[in-house]
């Protein structure tokens, strides 16, 4: 009831302010020891993956928490685990505004964002504040400026960076809202990037004495050769998980609707299908070698389990978050208890 009212006065501002102003608030009630009281009641449901023991196994995806400046306010919303950035090494305003559009008819958003942040050092910085000590991943990309051909070289950076303050850490080489970003999922620039990736890790284990999950994020616009060439990858270089998916190009489901002209990922209801089709290809290929998170279209406790179902092991939400609120979370809890 109360996060129906609060989307009905938040749905009449700009999205993008909508966005900043809900984060602000969650941080002030949260402040007050009031935030609590508007989060789901989640029994517990505990499940290991990757090594790590998650509370239930319902996620909030990279991209509302870009800086892990809300991290305690959200953890108290009922979230079995917490991802935020994307971060880069360096600070960037992201793409023009306005870059986020929403879809209400579709259930759906469109954003451009193209990785605003405030860079990796503030990022660390606020998770060091934080009290949280839940599951969290922190989520690395690279800077826009950066030359594709030296894209490792950024997320090395951000994974020496967050590495001690990670519960996991995700590779994020899908989004759409970078020059040339999804050309890493090639399988010759994949492999370099993989493949120094896990060098590092192995590197950062014996500094810090502790193995910290390495995870892949993919977009959902990829065939199938594609996927099964990027879980051989994943395979041969012995990543701990992948993400499947990211926002989507495409726009089926929306044609016609106001703002689905807008270039950018589109996110919600309308790339459940890619989603999961994705997952399952995955599934199929990495024959539970390697677990799965699977996000996109997650709206309602059936989606959610449709994921599961096709071979994930945990699930995130974002743009259903937004369309439901932390009800959400609950309803997806007691589906798969």
């Amino acid at each position: 009831m109360f996060y129906s009212l609060a989307r009905a006065l938040l749905f009449r501002l700009d999205p993008e302010k909508a966005h900043n102003l809900t984060l602000r608030s969650l941080n002030v009630l949260h402040g007050l020891g009031l935030a609590g009281l508007f989060g789901a009641h989640c029994a517990a449901r505990p499940r290991t993956v990757m090594g790590l023991e998650f509370p239930n196994p319902v996620g909030l995806a990279a991209g509302l928490d870009k800086d892990g400046a809300c991290i305690d306010a959200l953890a108290a919303l009922g979230f079995g685990f917490i991802e935020i950035g994307t971060v880069t090494p360096r600070p960037q305003p992201g793409n023009p505004q306005p870059r986020l559009f929403r879809l209400p008819q579709a259930n759906a958003i469109i954003n451009r964002m193209g990785f605003n942040n405030l860079g990796v050092d503030n990022l660390v910085a606020n998770v060091k504040r934080a009290k949280y000590r839940g599951i969290l991943g922190i989520n690395i990309g690279k800077n826009f400026d950066t030359p594709i051909e030296n894209a490792a070289d950024d997320y090395l950076i951000g994974l020496r960076k967050v590495y001690e303050h990670a519960s996991y850490v995700t590779v994020n080489i899908s989004s759409p809202n970078t020059k040339n970003l999804r050309q890493l999922q090639q399988s010759d620039e994949l492999e370099n990037l993989l493949g120094r990736l896990k060098e590092e890790q192995q590197r950062l284990a014996q500094q810090h004495g502790k193995t910290v999950p390495l995870v892949l994020k993919i977009a959902p616009d990829l065939d199938v050769t594609q996927v099964i060439a990027i879980a051989d990858l994943l395979l041969k270089y012995q990543f701990d998980g992948v993400i499947a998916t990211n926002t989507t190009l495409a726009r089926n489901g929306v044609e016609g609707l106001p703002n689905a002209a807008e270039t950018g990922g589109l996110s919600g209801a309308p790339v459940r299908i890619k989603s999961t089709t994705v997952v399952k290809q995955l599934s199929l290929a990495l024959e539970g070698r390697i677990p799965i998170i699977g996000v996109g279209g997650i709206l309602n406790a059936f989606d959610a389990r449709e994921k599961m179902t096709a071979g994930a092991s945990l699930v995130q939400v974002y743009t259903g978050f937004i369309y439901r609120g932390p009800e959400l979370i609950g309803e997806i809890c007691r589906e798969l208890a």
